[in-house]
C-alpha cells in the first residue's frame, strides 16, 4: 500500500477561518498532519524559534536556496523573502505525514506546478454576510480595511475553480471532518494508487499464465 503523505494547500478569503481550522486539525489528528514551516529572511520576533516559527535564513543563503531549486514557492514581501522549502515537505511526506500549507492563491498554484500531486482546498464561509461579520469580530480593522479585504476576496474568487475542493467552514469541527474526508479519499484515488493498480494487473497476468501451464 502507498503510505506516502498528501500535500494539502489550504487557501481562503481573509476571515474564512483558515488558521483556526488548521490549528484544530493538528490538535485532533496528532501525528497525521504537520504544518509546513516556511523560511524567511526577516529577523526573529520575541518568542520565535528557528525551526518552529520559521527557518530563519540570511538573504544570501535564501538566494542560494532559490538558485538550487529548494523552494516550492517563494515571494518577497516588504523587503523580506518568504518561501516553502521542498526538503521539509518531502521529508514529512516520505514518513506518511500529511503536510498542510496555509497559503495564498498564487502560492498554491505555484506549488501545484512543482508538485502536481498536491491537493488544493479553498475554504469559504457560509455567506458574504458571515465573512464580513467575522472580519468585524476581530476588532482590529476599520471600515475601509474591511472593504478592501472584501474587494480582495472578489479577486480571489476568480481562481476558486482552479482548486480541487471547496470546503465550507460553517462550524470548525465539521470543517475539520470535511478536510479529513477529502484526504482519506485522495489516498485511495487511482492516481495515488497507481503502483497498486500496476501490481494487481501483473499479479493477474502471472496467475493466469501459471494456471495455463
Amino acid at each position: 500500500m502507498n503510505n506516502r503523505g498528501i500535500l494539502i494547500c489550504i487557501s481562503g478569503f481573509s476571515g474564512s477561518g483558515k488558521g483556526t481550522v488548521v490549528k484544530r486539525l493538528l490538535e485532533k489528528y496528532p501525528g497525521e498532519f504537520a504544518l509546513s514551516i516556511s523560511s524567511t529572511t526577516r529577523s526573529p520576533r520575541p518568542g520565535e524559534k528557528d525551526g518552529e516559527s520559521y527557518f530563519f535564513r540570511s538573504r544570501e543563503k535564501f538566494i542560494k536556496l532559490i538558485e538550487e531549486g529548494e523552494f516550492l514557492e517563494y515571494a518577497e514581501y516588504v523587503g523580506n523573502y518568504y518561501g516553502t522549502g521542498r526538503s521539509f515537505v518531502e521529508e514529512k511526506l516520505s514518513r506518511g505525514i500529511n503536510v498542510i500549507l496555509e497559503i495564498e492563491v498564487q502560492g498554491a498554484l505555484n506549488v501545484r506546478q512543482k508538485m502536481p500531486g498536491a491537493v488544493l482546498l479553498f475554504m469559504v464561509p457560509p455567506s458574504v454576510e458571515e465573512l464580513e461579520r467575522r472580519l468585524r469580530e476581530r476588532n482590529t480593522e476599520d471600515d475601509a480595511t474591511i472593504r478592501s479585504r472584501l474587494e480582495q476576496a472578489r479577486v480571489e474568487a476568480e481562481s476558486i475553480d482552479r482548486y480541487d475542493y471547496l470546503i465550507l467552514n460553517d462550524e470548525i469541527d465539521k470543517c475539520v471532518s470535511r478536510i479529513r474526508s477529502v484526504v482519506d479519499s485522495v489516498k485511495v484515488s487511482t492516481d495515488v494508487m497507481s503502483e497498486e493498480i500496476k501490481n494487481i494487473k501483473i499479479g493477474l497476468e502471472e496467475y493466469l499464465k501459471k494456471e495455463g501451464d
